[in-house]
This record gives structure tokens, C-alpha cells and sequence, in this order.
């Protein structure tokens, strides 16, 4: 859905830059200027369809990268391979879901500090990534066990190849819809403002109580956190803390 929207922003953009450079064509001159007006369009659509907001510098960057592309008379392979790794990366994007996103190294000594203080048992990362929590988690808490949720191939394959030699990580190839959260004891998840709400519910209808719900950088709507943590790293990473 959201890449339906995406083409469509791309295209009412287009089509309204086509217009504008016929009515006022003294005001658009330069090619850098009418691709720049052309992702502005398709940026502000995006916006006023309600995508999610890492869509916006997609929008902005989209035609003026593919035109350079397409004039720099690189071979066809070459298209084919970023197409190929961009899709590898990205592939819960196109479906709807979050982007990849890395947690710093402050966020994971932040967890293994949690999991220490939670004293607990059974930990699960959603949407896991390559890995950059739960690998060192799971080095520094060998008697934990983790089970690492991700979709995205290439981050997946990343992952599991970390993991190889980890015997307390289980990676799970599958969406974090499907995953039943009532084994752990402390579920962490790094995702995006769109589906907080979601998660928030899916986390006090499964997850057992006492059990807690950590978010990086993004609130549950209608839920106080038990506590706030907050990082000294280059994104003032905030842990919100809920308690189940």
C-alpha cells in the first residue's frame, strides 16, 4: 500500500511540474530546478497522504538520483545490483512496515544494564536487524535467551551469519505480527510512530504481567512509561520503559 502511494505522489508530482513548466516556463528554468520543484510536489504528497515520514527525503532525492543515473551511461548490471540490494534492505518498506534502522552502541548497553536489573530470562528483539543488539547482548549475557525477529533478507542473512556461533540467539525469518510475545520477559523494539499504537496493544494483549516493554525513540499512544531513559549518543536516543 504505502508503495502504491509512493508512485502516485511520484506521478501527481510529475504531472504538476509538466503544468507548472508550461504556465509560467520564464519561472522554470534549469533542469536542477524543475527536478527539485518535482520532489518538493511529491514530498508535500506525501505528507498529505500520511505516509510514514522516512518516505519524505525518498521523494525529494528520487527523480533527481534516477536522472543522474540514467545520464551517467553506467552498464545495465550495475541498475539491476542497487535495485537488487536497495529491495534486500528495504523489503518490509515496500511492504508496508519500517526501514531499517540501527541502534547505537549506547542503546545496547542500555538493554544489557535492563536486562541485568529485570534479572531477565527470555529477551526478544523486533525487527532485529543485522543484529547490532542482540549480538553483543548475547555475548555479554550468555545464559540469556534471545530470539531476534527480521524480515528484510540482506539484514537477515547479516544476522544470522553473526549468530552463526551463538548458541542462545534463535533468529526468526517472519513479521513481528505473527510473533507471540508472552515467553518473554522483556521485549525491546526500535520501529517506527506509524505502528506504536498497534504495538501497544499487541504487547498488553500477549506479554505477561510484570513483564516490560522497551521502545526506542518512540512512545505508545495512551501508555505512561514506568521510566525514561536517556542516552548520551548523537540521536538522544530516549528508551521509554513500559511495564506490562
Amino acid at each position: 500500500m504505502q508503495l502504491i502511494k509512493a508512485l502516485a505522489c511520484q506521478a501527481l508530482a510529475i504531472i504538476i511540474t509538466i503544468l507548472l513548466a508550461k504556465i509560467v516556463p520564464q519561472y522554470m528554468h534549469g533542469l536542477v530546478l524543475v527536478l527539485s520543484l518535482q520532489g518538493i510536489v511529491a514530498a508535500l504528497f506525501s505528507s498529505m497522504t500520511h505516509q510514514p515520514v522516512w518516505w519524505i527525503p525518498i521523494h525529494l532525492l528520487f527523480l533527481p538520483l534516477a536522472f543522474g543515473l540514467l545520464n551517467a551511461n553506467l552498464p545495465a548490471w550495475i541498475y539491476l545490483t542497487i535495485w537488487l540490494v536497495l529491495m534486500l534492505i528495504f523489503w518490509g518498506t515496500v511492504k508496508g512496515d519500517v526501514p531499517l534502522y540501527l541502534s547505537s552502541d549506547a542503546v545496547t548497553r542500555a538493554i544489557i544494564k535492563l536486562v541485568e536489573q529485570e534479572n531477565v530470562g527470555n529477551f526478544c528483539e523486533l525487527g532485529a536487524g543485522i543484529g547490532t543488539v542482540v549480538v553483543p547482548l548475547a555475548k555479554n549475557l550468555s545464559t540469556l535467551r534471545i530470539e531476534a525477529v527480521e524480515r528484510a533478507p540482506l539484514p537477515l542473512i547479516i544476522m544470522k551469519l553473526r549468530c552463526w556461533l551463538l548458541h542462545n540467539v534463535t533468529v526468526q525469518n517472519k513479521n513481528l505480527w505473527d510473533c507471540d510475545l508472552g515467553d518473554f520477559d522483556l521485549v525491546f523494539t526500535f520501529l517506527s510512530p506509524l505502528f506504536m499504537e498497534q504495538i501497544g496493544e499487541k504487547v498488553k494483549k500477549e506479554m505477561r504481567s510484570g513483564s516490560l516493554f522497551v521502545s526506542s525513540s518512540f512512545i505508545v499512544p495512551d501508555w505512561q512509561p514506568e521510566s525514561v531513559i536517556e542516552l548520551q549518543d548523537a540521536r538522544g536516543t530516549l528508551l521509554f520503559c513500559y511495564r506490562v
